[in-house]
């Protein structure tokens, strides 16, 4: 068994989250270190090749891109959260490949200064989800009964709207039962909630307010 990882990360990233949940819910002790990516220290641009976390040292080896720390996760602590099976294993990670491209559109929505761009954005997630609605069955994870890597990156995804909902109401949700019941299960499960801070909602509220965007200027128009 390898040494006791540390996870290398930012407060607010659902890239570090999806690892952080994955380690949770192997029951893997590990030091998690916070870095500001907007001074990022110098022994941390040295093992980063992008310059982006999570970042996960092993000994003195060190893994980056979130989706290979996930697999070499999965492949090295029980209990596997992958499928066994290599065509349903295949399907799951085209679907966390799938939450990356909702995370930039999310990204979008929560940056971006243009409306064009703010519409089109909320327009892709709803596409996006009503294609994951489609997908799930009766729950109440993603595959079922047991709790996947697929739902470890779509949990950080809903988090987001923990805030965003009480800023404006942006309909990506609307008329998808079954990825609201699955967002709220998510939600409670102890993985997800506990790789957050206890102020994670202020922090990205502040995070939100710094950047200025769109989706702050709905909120002021609602006031």
């Amino acid at each position: 068994m390898p040494q006791n990882p540390t996870l290398v990360s930012f407060d607010l990233c659902p890239y570090v989250q999806r690892a952080a949940i994955v380690l949770k819910e192997k029951s893997v002790p590990f030091e998690r270190i916070d870095i500001d990516l907007e001074n990022k220290p110098d022994w941390f641009l040295k093992i980063s090749p992008r310059g982006k976390v999570p970042v996960l040292k092993v000994g003195e080896e060190v893994l980056f891109e979130s989706a290979a720390i996930v697999e070499y996760l999965d492949e090295t602590y029980a209990p596997r959260l992958h499928p066994e099976d290599a065509i349903a294993r295949a399907r799951h990670r085209a679907w966390m490949e799938f939450g990356s491209a909702a995370l930039s559109d999310i990204w979008t929505i929560e940056t971006t200064g243009d409306r064009a761009a703010f519409d089109a954005a909320v327009a892709a997630l709803k596409e996006k989800f009503s294609r994951i609605e489609a997908e799930l069955g009766d729950g109440p994870y993603f595959a079922g009964e047991a709790f996947t890597v697929v739902d470890a990156v779509f949990a950080p995804a809903f988090r987001y709207f923990d805030v965003i909902d009480t800023i404006a109401d942006l309909g990506v949700f609307d008329g998808l039962p079954k990825v609201q019941a699955w967002r709220k299960t998510l939600a409670a499960r102890p993985s997800v909630r506990e790789v957050v801070a206890p102020d994670y909602a202020g922090r990205l509220r502040r995070f939100l307010d710094k950047k200025g965007g769109v989706l702050l200027r709905l909120d002021r128009a609602a006031a």
